[in-house]
């Protein structure tokens, strides 16, 4: 029986893979916890096979979270499942040390295949990540870019100040999923990290910041 510890701060998710995954006659869920830090204490006490876990979360994010089980507990196998593509959180996750990168639209099938996979000392990541992987090693001048583009001390990805630009032009969700061929959905989980990132409420406020710290430029939205 393979011990299973979800990981993930919507409640419908974690209800969701506990369901779908409990309904496997191999995998056992153990335990769910809604953020991080939580994820690590429950690891201490309920010693899982296989942590699923999910990267943007209050009190500690994923990727913190699985470098302090990993270093703590090497033998828990973690898996990161998340709705993001952003090529940045894969290379943090894995560098971390976990064992596998999902995306949460996988089919709950591929999900309990993967699992197992991983259990048996696997390592699992997408075709489409591992495409965007290799283009980045194949073209490392991509990487000098990235660094060059980090104007802020606010931790924000390229990706994030792509979405900031399009926000200051004063474009909808929808255009910017669009524009930047991201789901809605997508956005908005990029918009709350930059909410969060930058300390702020609204789109305006964020805009403001931006400029005030020549994150992008003033003249970005004239």
């Amino acid at each position: 029986m393979i011990k299973v510890l979800i990981v993930d701060d919507q409640e419908l998710i974690r209800v969701s893979l506990s369901i779908v995954l409990g309904g496997e006659s191999d995998l056992e869920i153990v335990g769910v916890a809604e953020n991080g830090k939580m994820a690590t204490e429950l690891v201490k006490e309920l010693s899982p096979d296989i942590v699923l876990m999910d990267i943007h979360m209050p009190v500690m994010n994923g990727v913190e979270a699985t470098a302090q089980i990993k270093s703590q507990f090497p033998e828990v196998k973690v898996m990161i499942v998340t709705t993001f593509e952003e090529i940045d959180y894969v290379r943090e996750a894995l560098v971390a040390g976990a064992e596998g990168y999902l995306l949460k639209a996988i089919h709950p099938k591929d999900l309990a295949a993967g699992i197992r996979l991983v259990h048996h000392g696997g390592t699992l990541i997408t075709q489409e990540i591992a495409k965007q992987l290799i283009s980045q090693w194949a073209n490392p001048s991509i990487e000098v870019k990235k660094e060059k583009n980090k104007k802020n001390n606010f931790g924000l990805t390229e990706r994030e100040i792509e979405v900031l630009v399009e926000i200051s032009k004063g474009a909808t969700n929808r255009e910017i999923a669009r524009k930047l061929f991201l789901t809605e959905g997508t956005v908005k989980n990029y918009i709350s990290n930059i909410y969060s990132k930058l300390e702020v409420t609204g789109r305006q406020k964020a805009v403001f910041k931006a400029k005030e710290e020549g994150i992008i430029s003033p003249l970005e939205n004239m």
